[in-house]
């Protein structure tokens, strides 16, 4: 039985013994065939490699180097192909799209889009409506760089640049010839010298403030924010500046060759515009004080509609100095070359209408004369019984500005539970003001906007711009900006970082943010700026900002409007060697890049203040000085 037992182990133990010495004969047959293949293999290449008597010939160039000609193969073989077929070709690299913007002639050196002097002469001159803005259809838009004039130079820095300006910049006489006994500009040598002279101030910008702070108070801190409706050269402004306030000043690109262009190489806030058919680019309640000196404005034409629109840009309790035509009539009328008669029938216009807009007369004392507007509408609302215009607007947005119609209709104030109260709330004597949450921010008037974004948000762009300093050195450097541009202000925190440095910010507000309009909020932080479709060009000069910053504002007009438009407007308006920071996604950044490489910036991308692995980064450019070729009369006197 045991033996039985034993007989299935010897057998799977045997049939287990055969297998193994199978798989062993099936392996070395395998590794035998293998080897004799790979070596049939290597001698058939081989043959194919032997040089012919041609190939293996040395070549001799004519210039007396030597070359080994290369074997070719007597017998080729086939590539195979794994690459698909059936895929659209790779688009060419993102460098060979790069297209070069050339330099346009130089007659165009102060070519202003929007205020083009040819372009005006096609619209009504009534109301100065041809002097407003009319920008050039997108197939008139320029596509090349404007020129600095010969010669153009680093501007001076301030306060320097309040009185000295380089005639090669602003290569005009015209003022120099027409108000030579007013004071406002005399040549010397290279330069313009601005004595602080004005039509109604022949004593000069700073007695003639002097004689204002006499009327009402200049020093406490409650007025910081002024405008001045035809400012001529900007003396007005300019004077101010060293009294803490920052005025807003603005003219017509008229007759006065360059008065605007002269404010600005003199470092003074300043806009190229009108009153005319349409608001003022400004928001409701923003300036603390208005000022017309001889503007030469029809005040009590049209139903007042100018100065109802001067009162909607001026806060409660806020002042309307007037100085020139009709003020002190009596003394000045034969000057004036007027009858007394118009200039008397133009006051009792003026006064009419300031007392519809519910206006206080303060003091009229010598060549000036001040109203203020009231704080709040309780009482005007009352009076309407006897003025039954003008009458108070219905729906309107009275922060819309961005063409806008003019009305004639009162701006009413927002609502108060007593007289004594600050319609929209009272503000903080400068320099509190600027840090001090806004009253528009307090009311909740501005969705998603508190106290506490805004206090996050002032704390965020101290530590931005302290990071743009250790990019720029320029920005860094005290003195060598003067004139900067933000393209996306939102509440002002970029200007209020550099609060301490010489320099002045305008901040734009786009109107394509018009959900969460914030430009009351930068004037009511004590500070200036503007609206702005920066698919359009902007209201000013050629060369006017030395830095401009530019937040979002690509992602922002993605789909409004190309982006080499926006570029060349932005070296437009870009000093030589002027500076650029654009904070923006990667992929829109890396496509600006080479646009600013067709117009000759020098810039790198550089990382986000939190560090490389943000998505947003940021990209620094430098605008290279170049200038338009001397005209053949300069070539002339060279000789």
């Amino acid at each position: 039985m045991a033996a039985m037992a034993c007989l299935p182990r010897r057998l799977s133990q045997i049939t287990l013994f055969n297998t193994k010495r199978l798989s062993l004969y099936c392996i070395a047959l395998m590794v035998i065939l293998c080897t004799s293949f790979y070596l049939i293999g290597i001698w058939q290449h081989s043959i194919g490699l032997i040089p012919t008597s041609s190939s293996s010939a040395v070549a001799s160039g004519g210039d007396g180097f030597q070359s080994s000609a290369s074997c070719s193969p007597l017998k080729t073989t086939t590539q195979l192909d794994f690459l698909p077929h059936h895929l659209p070709p790779d688009p060419p690299s993102e460098t060979a799209r790069v297209i070069r913007f050339p330099p346009c002639d130089p007659s165009l050196s102060e070519y202003t889009p929007c205020e083009d002097v040819q372009r005006s002469l096609k619209f009504d001159r009534d109301m100065l409506i041809y002097r407003e803005r009319h920008c050039p259809e997108k197939d008139e838009l320029l596509k090349c760089r404007i020129p600095a004039p010969y010669g153009y130079k680093v501007p001076f820095r301030w306060p320097e640049s309040r009185e000295f300006a380089w005639f090669a910049n602003v290569p005009h006489k015209e003022l120099v010839v027409e108000k030579k006994n007013q004071n406002w500009v005399r040549v010397e040598g290279e330069r313009f010298r601005f004595p602080g002279g004005g039509t109604m101030f022949p004593r000069g910008a700073d007695a003639y403030i002097d004689d204002i702070d006499k009327l009402i108070s200049l020093k406490d801190g409650s007025i910081r924010t002024a405008i001045d409706t035809g400012c001529g050269v900007a003396s007005w402004g300019a004077y101010l500046l060293s009294r803490n306030i920052l005025a807003m000043s603005f003219a017509p690109r008229d007759t006065h060759e360059a008065q605007v262009q002269f404010a600005l190489e003199r470092g003074v806030p300043a806009l190229i515009g009108v009153i005319a058919s349409i608001r003022l680019p400004y928001p409701s309640r923003a300036f603390d004080m208005a000022h017309c000196s001889r503007c030469l404005i029809p005040w009590g034409q049209y139903d007042g509609l100018y100065l109802i629109e001067v009162d909607r840009v001026l806060r409660p309790g806020g002042y309307w100095i007037l100085s020139g035509p009709p003020i002190n009539w009596e003394k000045y009328w034969k000057g004036w070359n007027r009858t007394t008669g118009d200039l008397k029938s133009e006051q009792s216009q003026i006064e009419t209408v300031a007392k519809s807009l519910c206006w206080k007369k303060l003091i009229q004392r010598d060549d000036l004369a001040i109203w203020q507007k009231p704080t709040n509408h309780i009482h005007c609302k009352a009076n309407r019984k006897v003025f039954k215009r003008p009458r108070f607007c219905q729906a309107q947005n009275p922060d819309s500005a961005w063409y806008t119609k003019l009305e004639t209709c009162l701006t009413p104030l927002p609502e108060v539970s007593n007289v004594n109260e600050v319609a929209g709330g009272k503000l903080a004597k400068w320099p509190e003001r600027l840090n001090t949450v806004p009253p528009r921010v307090t009311s909740g008037s501005l969705p998603g906007i508190t106290g506490k974004t805004f206090v996050e948000n002032s704390d965020l762009w101290e530590k931005r711009v302290e990071y743009y300093k250790t990019i720029d050195y320029q920005l860094a450097e005290t003195g060598r900006y003067r004139n900067l541009l933000d393209m996306n202000a939102y509440l002002g925190g970029f200007a209020a970082a550099l609060i301490d440095d010489p320099v002045w910010v305008m901040n734009t507000v786009p109107v394509e943010a018009d959900q969460i309009n914030t430009l009351g909020v930068v004037y009511e932080r004590g500070l200036i700026g503007t609206y702005q479709n920066w698919c359009e060009a902007m209201s000013t000069y050629p060369r006017t900002y030395d830095f401009i910053h530019a937040d979002s504002i690509f992602s922002l007009y993605m789909d409004k409007c190309e982006m080499e438009d926006i570029v060349l407007e932005m070296d437009r308006v870009l000093r030589p060697e002027g500076s650029v920071i654009i904070r923006d996604d990667v992929d829109v950044l890396v496509k600006l890049k080479n646009i600013m490489d067709g117009v000759q910036w020098d810039g790198r991308i550089v990382d986000h203040e939190n560090g490389p692995h943000e998505r947003n980064k940021i990209l620094f450019a430098v605008k290279q000085y170049w200038v338009a070729p001397p005209s053949p009369t300069k070539l002339n006197q060279q000789v």
